[in-house]
């Protein structure tokens, strides 16, 4: 296999096997939350292992603009909290780059601030909806102001804020995130009501520095004006980066694979679930607590898998790995389908758009729904030329179709991986023969 080429571009051939052993960087749905709350809480913290994605640089360069001290040194950041109402008015728009984590988030922590912020972001984040998190923090009290259709950049003009008992139209980690991190600032206790269960690092890392958190079935609460302290904190391997590989090694031949330290919250494993189901070899090895969170190692080995339709209350679990997901569709007994994924539109691209389009280039049979796609089953890929549309799950996506496509396929504008993983290639290259 050969992986070579400038920053626009990747070449990837097909693969004989995966063999050896990986270490991911850090998660960075995790990375983003303890910064934030790292930076609101009091006294230093200490974060290992973090992430080194282009999308967690945006939410520390956020952080320092707001007057927060940040310092990295190789893989640990140390933030210096500046408690509930130690943020300073940044004097220039904040830039989110490609980030909607970060503009998310971040908007609930501006919303209790006691100054007007501006926060945007590049070209695409640009076009990503925001209504979702600027109904809730209005309706506790913050005003703010958008472009026309609720997209960025954000003005945020915050102060004090009062609880509410919000209940989720669709299930978002990030709006979840966004509200509670308001409900700090607000006097009693602010409620989150999830239409169905989304990943809980928030109501984790809030738990671990000193917030009251309440958890009800579908309800989360958080009791504002706590006083969070900052602590030694580490960050598993992202299990969303670890997708790619663990897909890779279950469609290449001969691939015997172990990747180390990756983070097991039973919120975001629903992607091994769903590939042991199809008849995946992916074992669970070493499995510990850490800060709250636990981890632990996989070994892979090439699988026969069955595929077949992911229900559409499994979605929300799966919508980072939905991309590659459709790309292993290809290689099954029974294709892939899924359906209530129309959040993959607004994403860094239209994901379903996308994951049709170059499926097509490489000559396989995908049939495109408003909300989702179906891919059948049993194709012979053939190498081709992939825009991934500044889309890193796309990019990383195509990658691994083509390890196991005939002839070169060809990434353009791999750069766009930094987004999530900037050494996804080098990586790659390591295991692949």
């Amino acid at each position: 296999m050969g992986l070579f080429g400038s920053s626009k571009s990747k070449k990837v051939r097909p693969a004989r096997k995966l063999t050896g052993s990986l270490q991911f960087p850090g998660d960075k749905s995790i990375s983003h939350r303890y910064a934030l709350v790292a930076a609101i809480a009091e006294g230093p913290s200490e974060i290992h292992f973090f992430s080194t994605s282009a999308d967690c640089e945006s939410t520390l360069s956020c952080l320092k603009r707001l007057g927060v001290s940040v310092q990295r040194r190789n893989n640990v950041v140390t933030i210096r909290g500046a408690g509930l109402q130690g943020l300073r008015q940044p004097s220039e728009l904040l830039d989110a780059g490609n980030s909607g984590s970060t503009m998310r988030m971040l908007a609930g922590i501006l919303a209790g601030q006691p100054f007007r912020a501006g926060i945007g972001g590049d070209a695409s984040l640009s076009r990503r909806p925001m209504g979702r998190v600027i109904e809730p923090l209005r309706q506790m009290g913050a005003r703010i102001q958008s472009a026309e259709g609720g997209l960025p950049p954000l003005e945020i003009e915050g102060g004090a804020l009062k609880p509410i008992r919000y209940e989720m139209p669709v299930a978002s980690a990030q709006v979840k995130s966004a509200v509670l991190f308001a409900g700090l600032f607000a006097e009693g206790e602010t409620e989150v009501i999830e239409p169905s269960p989304t990943r809980d690092h928030t109501e984790i890392v809030l738990e671990q520095m000193g917030a009251e958190v309440g958890r009800h079935r579908r309800t989360i609460s958080v009791r504002g004006r706590a006083r969070l302290e900052g602590k030694k904190l580490y960050v598993p391997g992202d299990i969303s980066s670890a997708a790619y590989f663990v897909v890779a090694g279950l469609l290449v031949p001969e691939s015997n694979l172990v990747i180390h330290n990756v983070g097991l919250n039973p919120t975001r494993t629903a992607i091994l679930d769903l590939l042991v189901t199809m008849g995946g070899r992916v074992k669970v090895l070493n499995v510990e607590m850490l800060n709250g969170e636990l981890l632990g190692d996989l070994h892979v080995e090439t699988s026969r898998l069955e595929g077949g339709e992911i229900p559409s209350d499994s979605v929300p679990g799966l919508i980072d790995e939905l991309p590659v997901l459709a790309v292993l569709g290809t290689q099954t007994e029974k294709g892939i389908s899924f359906r209530g994924a129309s959040e993959l539109r607004v994403k860094e691209s239209d994901r379903i758009q996308a994951l049709a389009e170059n499926l097509r280039r490489m000559g396989a049979e995908v049939e495109e729904f408003s909300d989702g796609l179906r891919a059948a089953g049993k194709q012979t890929l053939r190498g081709a030329e992939i825009e991934p549309y500044g889309d890193h799950r796309i990019a990383m996506a195509f990658a691994v179709a083509g390890l196991v496509a005939q002839g070169t396929t060809v990434i353009r504008d791999s750069g766009c991986v930094e987004i999530s993983f900037p050494r996804f290639f080098e990586s790659l290259a390591q295991v692949t023969e």
